[in-house]
């Protein structure tokens, strides 16, 4: 099929292929979806369940009235509990022989579930979660990923939303998408590394989006370049708590994404990234450089309460005092490591000991970056390259949440002799 948008904007039905079409969910891509058919000729009725009305779109406040007498029903809504709700309210009148296409992406058992509810009331059920963004529905140049019934009388609706890639079963369906946003996901946190590399070596930042539009990256730099330059994320095509939500439902199904999907929710939770922005706010380093010489490495995003006994702990190097240790470790804990190849074992008591209550003389020298945080429920990890002087420390940290407060449960560390120059 041609994915030439202008070829595909002058394709209109024929009144023939014209069926009657309900959208249930009229969000940022329902809307899109249910404008995009209307200017292609289809009789369009919507619902959405806040009850607001849409410019050019006939809603109805009932999901039963909008789907009376629809061959096509199109799903478009957030997650796989909408999807059931909407489903058991309208499958007892959808007509004989409708045809029901899901966008929304869901899970791979999810998906199976909706289907089987929709096909034991008579209906046909289609999943097709689609690989695109609000242009690409204007465009009608959406990758539709097809699994589970013959679409029938939804073809010419699908024909005229994009390019459709045939799967073997909705659960196949929702498991392309999840690997498709899967893929966004490090796609995006590969341009804030990126942006990084580029910031330490100096280029300017206009020079460097033209770089990495000539590498991999680039269809993603393409897409969203103007909003790169501005440094503005608002009103998002693709919003980043829906990310975020597609994540977890990857990361629930493939163990492997659990870190991508903690990167990416840590950012929304840590307030860097605000729920309605673009996804492409997600290219935006936390990893500025923060109080005492401490920077965050590109991939590091963790909310602010996690960071805070490790924000204690290099004040207490900075300065010297130990009382910034007393709050940033819990009063158990042990301090453990390898110096001069030699075992060091500390209450911690005895390592504040260590600490004389004034800055080393060289501290305005010296660096700490936090390479690595990682957390899930009530405990967390995390990683840190300490450069002081003639030494550095790679630290690793076992941190406990307890009546909602973190702190380091134990400490351990390798002092290595500092690269000369």
């Amino acid at each position: 099929m041609s994915r030439d948008s202008s070829a595909l904007e002058d394709r209109r039905m024929s009144s023939a292929d014209t069926p009657d079409i309900a959208v249930l969910g009229l969000g940022r891509m329902g809307t899109a979806i249910a404008a995009r058919l209307v200017r292609q000729g289809c009789s369009v009725v919507g619902w959405t369940r806040s009850g607001r009305e849409v410019q050019g779109i006939t809603t109805v406040s009932d999901p039963g009235a909008a789907v009376g007498r629809a061959s096509v029903v199109l799903l478009c809504l957030f997650d796989g509990d909408a999807c059931s709700s909407v489903i058991d309210q309208v499958r007892g009148r959808l007509p004989d022989g409708a045809v029901v296409v899901n966008t929304s992406t869901v899970s791979p058992r999810e998906a199976e579930a909706l289907a089987k509810a929709v096909r034991d009331s008579g209906a046909g059920y289609v999943h097709a979660p689609v690989i695109g963004s609000l242009p690409a529905v204007a465009a009608g140049t959406l990758t539709i990923l097809s699994g589970g019934a013959e679409p029938g009388a939804a073809t010419p609706v699908l024909r005229a939303l994009g390019e459709t890639m045939v799967l073997s079963s909705p659960a196949e369906a929702a498991a392309a998408k999840l690997l498709a946003n899967g893929a966004l996901g490090d796609t995006l946190l590969a341009l804030r590394a990126g942006r990084a590399f580029a910031g330490e070596l100096g280029l300017p930042e206009e020079r460097s989006w033209s770089v990495l539009e000539r590498t991999p990256l680039g269809g993603m730099v393409r897409a969203k370049r103007e909003r790169l330059e501005k440094g503005s994320f608002d009103d998002g095509d693709f919003t980043a708590a829906a990310l975020a939500k597609d994540l977890a439902l990857l990361a629930g199904t493939a163990p492997s994404a659990a870190e991508l999907y903690e990167q990416v929710q840590g950012a929304l939770d840590a307030g860097s990234v605000a729920a309605d922005d673009d996804i492409a706010a997600f290219t935006v380093a936390p990893g500025t450089e923060r109080p005492h010489g401490l920077s965050l490495a590109p991939s590091v995003s963790a909310p602010p309460d996690v960071l805070l006994p490790l924000q204690r702990y290099v004040a207490g190097h900075a300065t010297g005092q130990a009382d910034h240790h007393r709050l940033a470790f819990w009063p158990t804990a042990h301090i453990e490591g390898l110096r001069d190849g030699r075992l060091v074992s500390w209450t911690l008591d005895e390592y504040c000991k260590v600490f004389t209550g004034r800055p080393a003389e060289d501290e305005a020298t010296r660096r700490r970056r936090l390479d690595h945080v990682r957390w899930h429920g009530t405990v967390a990890t995390a990683t840190m390259t300490l450069s002081h002087g003639a030494g550095v420390f790679t630290d690793s940290f076992v941190l406990l949440r307890l009546d909602g407060e973190w702190r380091i449960a134990n400490k351990v560390f390798h002092r290595a002799d500092a690269p000369r120059e």
